[in-house]
């Protein structure tokens, strides 16, 4: 007999096996490809009306961007293909002449936002933009140090992101579990015993800054350098908001354009160091980037222009929400981490939802209401929690491009504390939901 166990398709499938059979119903079962193409546009309609007009989106990690982007991100160049550097003589292709502008719009604009010296526009992920730094500044088997995921860390950096492909040993930054920084005591102790060849610093929840100066007078000492993961904070560091990872000790930044940035999703990369500049290029070009999708290059360059006129004041305006939202759950009795020190310096908030079931229960009873948020990792979780986290994270970048300020924090606060409580019925809420969204609309901080 043959004892050759025979694996289906099916039971090796990583997504959701009753979402991709609701989708092989409709490709099987359509009379035409062209109905079967309908269904996908629906879908898109179906989002756009729910997410973009009837929900409030509290997700940490999107933004919406501003109509001109969304319009530049459909454009006619987006067909085109530049593959190498700027300029017509480092081109593969030719007819590249007006795609050089835009590239070098967007590469000036880049630097002028973030007051660097260099930048590079074609990274199509930030998660791509992290790559570039540990294959340029590491070399397999180095160390180096940074957050654990319970603590805000992200997958980019440890042993199942690109740090663990580059083959480094990753060892973990000392966290103040209650302080929610850098302990740098015990940074100390652990750097100078590993003497990592590289920091990184950054993290998916961030709610205040990092010590930056002093990290970096001690990984001085035998050469370390610090690299600084700024997915989410982008936008508030060019507003002039948050810290500036490259005065204070970072010797290269990385981010995400889609998230306090607002412009479209793609990865950003700015340094100083012409040193640097060589190898992070080479990287970037031809490893991991070729042709990168240039209308998002038209994208993320007029997201800089409008960056420069608004960012300041929409980064105050962020920062401000997100301290309100805080205070007003903190005084409706939901436990906000980092309450005894003003709660956040950042988009985002964090509370321990432990009481009413856990991240994920409260974040799909949330949803049911349209309140849109994530289950996230605290203090105290194990990295197993990760599908049931004690957390919920909260930010406040879409409503606050939608007009919103402190008065309405206070509204949606309401609602989030009348679902966790159950002092109403979901779909009671829902529809009060659908009523408040109804008069935010417009996106501000932008030109129309």
């Amino acid at each position: 007999m043959d004892s050759t166990i025979t694996t289906t398709n099916e039971n090796c499938e990583v997504h959701d096996q009753k979402v991709l059979n609701w989708a092989k119903d409709i490709i099987e079962n359509r009379s035409s490809q062209r109905l079967i193409q309908k269904e996908i546009i629906d879908a898109v309609d179906r989002n756009a009306i729910w997410r973009g007009q009837e929900c409030l989106n509290l997700l940490a990690p999107e933004a919406p961007t501003s109509p001109i982007v969304r319009q530049l991100l459909a454009s006619e160049v987006g067909t085109r293909a530049a593959e190498g550097h700027i300029g017509p003589t480092q081109r593969w292709f030719s007819g590249t002449k007006y795609i050089d502008e835009i590239e070098s719009l967007c590469v000036e604009l880049l630097k002028k936002v973030f007051k660097s010296n260099y930048a590079d526009h074609r990274l199509v992920a930030s998660m791509i933009g992290n790559m570039t730094v540990y294959a340029s500044l590491t070399k397999p088997g180095d160390n180096i140090l940074s957050i654990s995921q319970p603590f805000g860390g992200h997958s980019s950096n440890r042993y199942d992101g690109p740090a663990g492909i580059r083959g480094l040993n990753i060892y973990d930054v000392p966290m103040d579990p209650v302080e929610l920084v850098v302990d740098i005591d015990k940074f100390a102790k652990v750097a100078r015993q590993v003497k990592p060849q590289l920091v990184t610093l950054g993290a998916s929840m961030t709610l205040f800054p990092f010590p930056l100066k002093e990290i970096s007078e001690i990984v001085d000492e035998w050469g370390g350098k610090i690299f600084f993961d700024g997915a989410h904070q982008l936008g508030l560091i060019g507003g002039g908001q948050f810290q500036d990872p490259l005065n204070e000790g970072a010797c290269i930044m990385t981010g995400s354009a889609g998230k306090t940035f607002s412009g479209p999703q793609s990865g950003i990369i700015v340094w100083n160091d012409p040193e640097q500049t060589q190898s992070i290029s080479d990287t970037i070009f031809p490893a991991l980037a070729a042709t990168h999708q240039v209308n998002r290059v038209a994208a993320l360059a007029a997201s800089a222009a409008e960056f420069l006129a608004f960012g300041k004041e929409y980064m105050e305006q962020i920062v401000a929400n997100a301290k309100a939202l805080a205070k007003a759950l903190h005084e409706r009795d939901i436990t906000v981490l980092g309450s005894h020190k003003g709660f956040t310096e950042t988009h985002q908030v964090i509370l321990d939802v432990k009481r009413f079931g856990g991240g994920l229960e409260v974040a799909q009873k949330l949803e049911k209401a349209n309140i849109i948020t994530n289950k996230n990792l605290i203090p105290g979780d194990k990295p197993e929690d990760w599908d049931y986290p004690s957390g919920l994270r909260i930010g406040t970048i879409e409503i606050t491009r939608l007009g919103m300020k402190e008065a309405e924090m206070d509204i949606i606060a309401d609602y989030i504390v009348s679902v966790l409580e159950g002092r109403e019925t979901v779909d009671s809420i829902r529809k009060r939901v659908i009523e408040f969204r109804s008069a935010y609309q417009k996106m501000h901080y932008c030109y129309d």
